[in-house]
């Protein structure tokens, strides 16, 4: 079932990006080939979910930079697989403009993802936890790991379903593009 699913999904996934932007489908290349640019941004639903210390948190609170949100859990194993490289991208990329959130959809909450990511040797990335699994819902996950990229007003322009290498040269060019775009359109708009 999870092999139509995924052959469902790259059929899709396809026929997005033929209709989004052509300069964007160009960045959907390589290991970034499943990434999807929608043709307008979605507007971003309500999530929340507790970091380390237990206070809760929503997308809105980072808002003001563009987010790459991984949906993940420690029982999925491509997730699990995954997450080196995700920690690798937020110490390559990470700044004022751009942060990775991986959210774990553990119902164990935050001692079972402290004590994995503390395994696999991960200590770029902040540790946020949606216990409830709220958020893959809300975000339209049909399977983790999903990631969707949010733009600096906090809306969705593109997603990735299933994992990826998120330090590869072809996602860092994507992330770099989309940012670089966005100060482009700005610094049109203020002319």
């Amino acid at each position: 079932m999870w092999g139509a699913i995924l052959a469902l999904t790259g059929l899709l996934a396809i026929h997005a990006s033929a209709l989004a932007d052509p300069a964007q489908s160009e960045l959907s290349v390589g290991q970034m080939q499943n990434f999807t640019f929608f043709d307008a941004p979605k507007p971003m639903p309500e999530v929340s979910f507790i970091d380390s210390d237990g206070r809760e948190l929503g997308l809105g609170d980072f808002r003001g930079k563009f987010v790459l949100v991984n949906l993940w859990a420690t029982w999925c194993g491509p997730c699990r697989r995954e997450m080196p490289s995700l920690d690798r991208l937020q110490a390559r990329l990470s700044g004022s403009d751009f942060t990775v959130l991986a959210l774990s959809q553990d119902r164990k909450g935050v001692a079972i993802v402290e004590k994995f990511l503390a395994q696999i040797g991960t200590w770029n990335l902040a540790i946020y936890v949606d216990s409830s699994a709220r958020s893959a819902r809300r975000l339209g996950a049909i399977g983790l790991p999903t990631t969707v990229l949010l733009d600096r007003q906090g809306q969705i322009i593109g997603r990735l379903i299933g994992s990826a290498e998120w330090d590869s040269d072809e996602a860092a060019r994507l992330i770099k593009s989309v940012i670089q775009d966005s100060e482009r359109q700005s610094a049109h708009a203020r002319r």
